[in-house]
């Protein structure tokens, strides 16, 4: 089968030393500051065969996530982007839905928890988890100590098929009714972004009381996820921070109840005339700028009426934040890191918000196949228009 792979060379930079995690000249948990000069090729591989807890899946969607971006994106010495867990050579691809093709003797179907039988539809979690170290064992599946994540450091899914560990799929069968087949697979690749937007803002972000008043900053597909999840938890004000027109409009239709444009206006006077004056009690940092917006954060937090404001970053980046610890011990704020999806129930909880009405399929503005996959990545890279390119074409 045809393969969407990217290559990177191993050649550290002079501060780097290796992490009692790493593997030298395989794998890092710092990516950008290891892998050079990457690319991608179509790559030729078998069809995976599955284990006795194993399925083999059928892949029907295939979403490009802003991290495939970041590591096929180059610094000025050919760094990659992406700073975090990576192992090349992969073939990339995570946010994915599929028909489950063969099961091994022991897969068990959460929803049925039965045998998995062919033909039950899914999608999958992005990390997995060994469930053996201190954090998995603690309920922190998203911090195992023994973490790989596919499309990162094992082989993902811009492939017609992929083998998975029944313990990380969720069964989609819930939306056909809803939606049809064909919506069912778009919604079903959707699922791990929302709920990498689901865990920051309702887990990590500790959830919002219905009333209260939230700021998204960037509308890029887990921003625009968390619009739709917050409106659904009840938010009487769901304020989008923006530079792109087109991703301005997605969102507001998906939730976000004003959408501003951070080139045009001041974010922090925005959201204060907005709210009255109250600021807000949730904040997301999904730009990846976080030393850009700061500035604007702090100072919803300091003049609004607000406390115990949680700003959750959420936006993989190399970057400083430049904190003032006063304005987060006068107004009582917190700023909380988010990572992952796994665990918490948050995989089952986004489906059922999807099955009740959460449509987030309009973050879908694009559909390509294989072949077109590392133009996309490129042209992504400086595109803002574009919200979610999914692949549906694996041959």
């Amino acid at each position: 089968m045809r393969t969407v792979t990217l290559m990177a060379d191993w050649d550290p930079k002079p501060d780097f030393k290796l992490g009692f995690k790493d593997i030298d000249g395989k794998l890092t948990y710092l990516g950008s500051k290891v892998w050079r000069n990457p690319r991608i090729e179509i790559v030729e591989k078998k069809i995976p065969v599955p284990g006795p807890t194993e399925v083999l899946i059928e892949v029907k969607a295939c979403g490009i996530c802003g991290s495939d971006v970041h590591m096929r994106q180059a610094d000025k010495e050919g760094y990659i982007f992406y700073p975090g867990l990576t192992a090349f050579p992969c073939t990339l691809g995570h946010e994915f839905s599929g028909q489950l093709v063969e099961a091994g003797k022991n897969a068990i179907n959460k929803r049925t928890g039965k045998l998995y039988a062919a033909g039950e539809a899914v999608c999958s979690e992005e990390m997995v988890w060994c469930a053996q170290c201190k954090p998995c064992c603690d309920g922190f599946p998203n911090h195992c100590e023994q973490l790989q994540e596919i499309g990162f450091s094992i082989d993902g899914a811009y492939a017609k098929y992929i083998k998975m560990d029944a313990r990380y799929l969720w069964s989609l069968e819930g939306l056909r009714q809803v939606y049809g087949e064909e919506k069912m697979w778009h919604l079903g690749s959707l699922v791990e972004p929302t709920s990498v937007a689901y865990n920051a803002v309702i887990e990590r972000g500790g959830g919002i009381r219905a009333g209260e008043h939230v700021v998204i900053l960037g509308g890029g597909p887990i921003g625009a996820a968390a619009c739709a999840v917050l409106r659904k938890s009840g938010a009487t004000s769901v304020i989008l921070s923006e530079p792109s027109a087109a991703r301005r409009k997605m969102a507001l239709s998906m939730g976000a109840t004003d959408a501003i444009n951070p080139f045009e206006e001041n974010v922090a006077e925005a959201v204060l005339e907005i709210t009255k004056g109250m600021g807000a009690n949730l904040i997301l940092e999904a730009t990846g700028l976080p030393s850009v917006v700061w500035r604007d954060v702090e100072r919803i937090i300091w003049e609004g009426k607000a406390v115990n404001t949680t700003v959750v970053i959420v936006a993989r980046a190399d970057d400083k934040i430049p904190l003032t610890g006063e304005v987060l011990q006068v107004r009582r704020a917190q700023v909380v890191g988010s990572q992952g999806h796994s665990g918490h129930g948050t995989f089952p909880n986004v489906i059922s918000c999807m099955a009740s009405g959460m449509d987030v399929s309009p973050m879908i503005t694009k559909k390509i196949g294989l072949d077109q996959v590392e133009e996309n990545l490129i042209m992504l890279q400086k595109d803002r228009d574009e919200v979610k390119i999914t692949l549906t074409d694996f041959e």
